[in-house]
């Protein structure tokens, strides 16, 4: 049995898809394509699927993935990406299909393109000049406080005509996983940025070595 990674761009509407409507989508999706994916055992059989890192409502991605198994011995997976795009909603496209070579908890990084509208530069430069940034995160083993300063020493921003865009890595590992929400929700709180105003894309992740995952 073979372990394949569907890798999809999630992006516009299909942002607001939530992770327990999304795993509706895919499930609904493999079935309508016919493709040959392990369904598991019991009373109630379904598609085995595995998400990595669920992405929060609102932010877009480039890098989303999930992970399904096959029976079939030698699969074609340029077949499977475009059956898979032929029926997917608007908004998901799948970029990849691809026998997995890196476990999920491999990951220890999220990348994120950050785009502001053009004045928030000065606000941008304000956090810059912080020496702590601390901020409340919560879980499901409680409340803590992070000092984004320690993960986020400087925002380091490039001017594209009407909008600001700053690039950045977060802790994305089991031990610790940083939101970007946290880093907006920051800056509006401290000095009146609005959060709503960001566009939140996840780009990439990476390893512990940063290495891309794939």
């Amino acid at each position: 049995m073979i372990t394949v990674r569907i890798s999809f761009e999630k992006k516009n509407e299909a942002s607001y898809i939530s992770l327990l409507d999304l795993q509706r989508v895919m499930q609904r999706v493999l079935k309508r394509s016919g493709l040959p994916v392990w369904h598991t055992l019991g009373f109630n059989p379904h598609i085995y699927m595995t998400f990595a890192c669920p992405l929060s409502l609102g932010q877009e991605s480039e890098c989303e993935c999930v992970d399904v198994k096959t029976e079939a011995e030698a699969p074609d997976f340029v077949q499977w990406q475009t059956a898979l795009n032929a029926i997917m909603p608007a908004g998901i496209h799948v970029t990849r299909v691809a026998p997995v070579e890196m476990k999920a908890d491999s990951i220890a990084f999220a990348c994120y393109r950050i785009s502001y509208p053009a004045a928030a530069a000065a606000v941008l430069e304000q956090y810059n000049a912080l020496e702590t940034a601390p901020v409340e995160k919560h879980s499901k083993r409680g409340k803590k406080i992070v000092d984004l300063k320690e993960h986020i020493p400087q925002l380091r921003y490039t001017a594209l005509g009407d909008t600001v865009q700053l690039e950045l890595c977060l802790p994305a590992a089991q031990e610790l996983n940083l939101n970007p929400s946290l880093l907006t929700g920051f800056l509006e709180e401290k000095f009146g940025l609005s959060a709503a105003s960001a566009n939140i894309l996840r780009t990439k992740f990476l390893t512990a070595d940063r290495q891309l995952f794939v």
